[in-house]
């Protein structure tokens, strides 16, 4: 048998997370097992225990924003070496075969395998296939880099898969556990960057954060003074908002890019599109977008905003986050 597991897991729905201890059976040829230092906590967890998105599967250790140190490494493992400081986010493998993993899309393979599915970070270790381990550069720090890989290049990626200039206009609504690292990286990437909240008492914050402007998200006379201004939208709420508003604040070519799960279909008639505006949405990014991004945090001083609980604590920080009142991400310390 192999070395068990011990972790935080849900056992059955709705019940509150419990010690939970599991045999992770022989570690794969071209898979590493992680020592978890740190692990975020994302609203991600809390849409699969809650199982809002109806893939829940009990007992289930949560956890996707996983920091730590490699133990022990397969024959075939290639890049990272036991000793190497890593970090894991929502997927743990990939086909590496598909046309989408050549092409350096892994994130976007058919068949990739989420962290939770296989019992996440909530837990001493955890484990994935190599390229899933992201090294984590000098100058990023460790203590927060766990929502870098979820959070972090959930929003990194759509900046450079669609080519955001340092000369653009950028719009990002909702500065939360997304927005509030959007609103860095959009600053550092040298963009004019108008954020967009429904809390007046985020504007300050906002700008802090290095927004250029703050405006209320459901201020429609506010929002219809943009009126062709902005080259990029990045939503990352989950609630619904007047999209169309959003859209006729688009310059011609401009995007509307999701990145939030809003659950509602979009009322846009596609009319308003005609100026060859565009309507999208991404999830993550691969391994090589997320090493850009780090070496881009290092770089740059970028790094989330964030509290911290002990592991054993777990329950807590979760009613903490269901709260609304986390600032802006939670991180669990083993």
């Amino acid at each position: 048998m192999s070395k068990p597991i011990h972790a935080y897991a849900r056992l059955k729905d709705k019940a509150p997370l419990e010690p939970f201890e599991y045999d992770p059976g022989p570690l794969k040829d071209d898979h590493v097992e992680i020592k978890v230092e740190h692990c975020g906590l994302c609203h991600s967890d809390l849409s699969m225990l809650d199982n809002e998105w109806g893939r829940a599967q009990f007992p289930m250790v949560p956890g996707h924003e996983a920091v730590g140190t490699i133990v022990e490494a397969g024959p075939q493992v290639k890049g990272v070496k036991v000793g190497d400081r890593v970090g894991l986010g929502w997927y743990a493998a990939s086909c590496m075969h598909c046309p989408q993993c050549l092409d350096g899309d892994h994130n976007l393979c058919r068949t990739a395998v989420s962290t939770i599915s296989g019992h996440g970070g909530f837990a001493d270790r955890v484990r994935c296939q190599w390229l899933w381990a992201v090294p984590i550069p000098q100058g990023v720090d460790i203590d927060k880099a766990g929502p870098l890989f979820c959070g972090g290049i959930t929003v990194f990626n759509p900046i450079v898969q669609f080519g955001v200039k340092p000369t653009d206009r950028v719009g990002v609504v909702g500065i939360g556990g997304l927005g509030h690292m959007a609103i860095q990286f959009l600053n550092k990437w040298g963009c004019e960057v108008i954020a967009f909240t429904s809390s007046d008492a985020k504007h300050a914050e906002a700008k802090q954060m290095g927004a250029h402007q703050a405006i209320s998200s459901t201020n429609k006379d506010a929002i219809k003074k943009l009126a062709r201004s902005l080259d990029f939208i990045l939503v990352t709420v989950n609630v619904a908002l007047d999209w169309n508003a959003y859209v006729s604040a688009l310059k011609p070519r401009g995007r509307l890019h999701f990145v939030g799960a809003v659950q509602e279909p979009l009322a846009v008639p596609p009319n308003t599109l005609f100026g060859n505006k565009s309507i999208s949405g991404s999830p993550l990014g691969s391994p090589a977008t997320t090493a850009k991004m780090l070496e881009f945090c290092a770089r740059h001083h970028i790094a989330p905003i964030t509290e911290t609980f002990p592991m054993a604590k777990v329950n807590d920080a979760l009613e903490r986050l269901r709260s609304g009142k986390a600032r802006y991400r939670i991180i669990l310390k083993n």
